[in-house]
């Protein structure tokens, strides 16, 4: 498969404002720390992991709407030696932005209220020059579109308020196909949603894919939900990617203690339970300001040893596509 994406030691670090007059050493919020992976055409990657780790941070520093500390992303969607997004300027970045779009997490609020569906949709093709203002071609497109994303074309001059939470996803979901891009960033785009939408949305996402080769990074919770969806999951612990498998192997296997304790959360409407035995988790997580030495998840993990404590595991390969970051997977 062809790269679409390739991140090598990615980090995002947000300054916090001092809390004493004489303190010296700047403090940061470490959101994102030394993550490396590829993303290929044509895939989803799902992402997963509890509130705070960084996963929404990592989908917009992809997409450079937050400038990264340091690291690489190369895209290779125009290059086929990569541009490298870190480096572009804001005026070299807009070409890109065509290709390259979020879904927000919340439909609510991610849609201007003062413009009309029509206008919504056609501000992305004009800005980017696929239409002139004015253009018969122009509404002809948006229809097009909203068709495509199952709404009706007498919403075309109707304003977000009048909707539901499901068609204004929908309407999210448009505004972000609507300049046919290559790559989409689906930042928890069905977790505001009731279930029966959920299943709706997500089958629009899958349809359009197939139809348009588009690739997702899928962000979520609901880890039913990613892997109905995803090609392949990776696992993210304060800041860290922990574990990235193919769905049936990450399931099937978990090379990491805390994927084994988040799969072991998901309910099942088995009486007797998935066969998998529930995995508690003792303590909090750590600060992101002061994370612990080592692996930042020996604190709270029943496996850690005193190697845990002290030096930090990097991500290696388990088996073919399975790439785990534990020392416990690689006995030595």
């Amino acid at each position: 498969m062809k790269k679409l994406l390739s991140i090598r030691n990615l980090k995002k670090y947000f300054p916090l404002a001092k809390k004493r007059l004489f303190q010296k050493e700047p403090l940061y919020v470490r959101a994102n720390e030394d993550i490396s992976l590829d993303i290929f055409e044509g895939e989803t990657l799902g992402l997963v992991g509890e509130s705070g780790c960084g996963k929404s941070t990592f989908g917009r520093v992809l997409l450079q709407l937050y400038p990264q500390t340091s690291g690489s992303t190369l895209y290779f969607g125009r290059d086929d030696e990569g541009l490298d997004l870190a480096k572009l300027s804001r005026s070299e970045m807009r070409p890109l932005r065509r290709d390259l779009q979020i879904i927000f997490q919340d439909p609510y609020s991610s849609l201007n209220p003062r413009m009309t569906v029509g206008q919504i949709l056609a501000e992305g093709p004009l800005t980017h020059g696929m239409f002139r203002r004015g253009d018969p071609m122009l509404k002809e497109h948006v229809l097009r579109v909203m068709e495509e994303c199952g709404l009706q074309e007498f919403m075309h001059s109707r304003y977000p308020h009048q909707f539901s939470g499901g068609q204004r996803q929908r309407i999210s979901i448009a505004r972000s196909l609507a300049v046919r891009p290559k790559f989409v960033v689906c930042d928890e785009c069905v977790s505001a949603l009731d279930v029966s939408i959920q299943s709706q949305i997500l089958n629009l996402l899958q349809e359009r894919k197939e139809k348009e080769k588009l690739t997702y990074l899928f962000i979520s919770h609901n880890l039913s939900v990613v892997r109905y969806l995803s090609d392949r999951i990776g696992v993210m612990y304060l800041g860290r990617m922990v574990e990235i498998a193919p769905t049936d192997a990450l399931f099937g296997s978990p090379a990491h203690p805390y994927t084994a304790a988040l799969l072991s959360a998901i309910p099942t409407t088995d009486p007797e339970g998935s066969g998998r035995e529930r995995i508690l988790l003792g303590g909090n997580i750590p600060s992101p300001v002061h994370p612990p030495s080592g692996c930042a998840f020996h604190p709270r993990c029943p496996q850690a040893c005193d190697r845990c404590r002290t030096a930090p595991p990097s991500l290696r390969e388990v088996a073919p596509g399975h790439f785990a970051a534990c020392h416990r997977a690689f006995p030595e």
